[in-house]
């Protein structure tokens, strides 16, 4: 009976002790890593929601980057078209000297030069790539927006007809940018579909030709160069709106994400002052443990040997 009773209590003094320090090692890494769940069954509810919150917080990084994406391409867009607004108002001005009567054929002619030149850099703009190396006004193409033919010099639309939109989070989601037709299609009063690059490019011939039908073509050319000064003007003004949109819904994400890091503090964080004491006390009862299991051991040794 001696030996029964001392192995039951050596093994359940053992246990005890066991137990005690894996809590206390539980606590220390509570400390460690800052979160007191270890396992979904310390606290099932607290779980479940943490799970929970790791699914936003991952549906958040895949709007992040979207939105980051988004704002780049609008970004580089909205460079392109201001740089454009400058070069369609120079041409304005030299369409309205080429309309003077005043002006000569040979003035004409150079006016004619320099608007080749602007036509060339509109149609390297409207071929732009952003950041990642993505076309800017070529929808979802890879490549150039216009094809140049080497020969006639004729921009030809090689893109796509619309731009797919990119979720932001909550179910919004923005364009990222503009097609070329939406900046550079023309429509004429005859109802015939041109752009500006056809324009100025019929205008420089017009004005090289001189004489009054020069003259005429260049008040003409001025209707038409106002109309696509308006539409850049006007994807400039929808491109703000959008990035406004863009910087709004990214503040909201970022108050998201900060709800989250508190929520989940909440649910699953482990509070350092009240681990620490909670650890303190523990390793208290630990070493009282096994300071009255030292004495008891002792007390049955000498029983037995008595």
């Amino acid at each position: 009976m001696i030996n029964l009773s001392t192995g039951a209590f050596y093994e359940r003094s053992a246990t005890q002790i066991g137990a005690l320090r894996a809590r206390a090692e539980n606590l220390q890494k509570q400390i460690g890593t800052g979160e007191r769940l270890e396992k979904s069954s310390d606290d099932p509810v607290a779980a479940a929601r943490l799970r929970m919150l790791d699914r936003e917080e991952r549906i958040s990084k895949v709007d992040t980057r979207n939105s980051e994406a988004a704002e780049n391409n609008l970004k580089f867009t909205d460079q392109a078209l201001s740089q454009m607004t400058v070069m369609i108002s120079r041409a304005r001005e030299l369409a309205l000297h080429a309309a003077n009567a005043t002006t000569s054929d040979e003035q004409r002619a150079s006016i004619a030069t320099e608007l080749d030149g602007l036509r060339e850099n509109l149609l390297g703009l409207a071929n732009g790539r952003n950041a990642s190396g993505h076309s800017l006004f070529g929808g979802q193409a890879v490549g150039n927006a216009y094809d140049v033919d080497p020969v006639t010099g004729v921009a030809t639309y090689v893109g796509t007809a619309t731009l797919d939109e990119v979720e932001i989070g909550e179910g919004q989601t923005i364009t990222p940018g503009n097609t070329g037709p939406q900046i550079f299609s023309l429509e004429a009063a005859d109802g015939t579909q041109s752009d500006v690059f056809a324009e100025l490019a019929a205008l420089s011939t017009a004005l090289r030709g001189g004489g009054q039908a020069s003259a005429d073509a260049a008040r003409e050319g001025l209707s038409t160069l106002d109309t696509s000064f308006e539409k850049v003007t006007t994807a400039q003004t929808v491109l703000g709106s959008r990035m406004a949109w863009l910087e709004l819904m990214t503040d909201r994400r970022t108050d998201n994400l900060e709800r989250i890091a508190d929520e989940r503090s909440v649910m699953g964080g482990a509070d350092p002052a009240v681990t620490m004491t909670r650890l303190q006390e523990m390793m208290t009862v630990l070493e009282a443990s096994q300071a009255s299991f030292v004495r008891l051991a002792n007390l049955n040794l000498f029983t037995m040997l008595r």
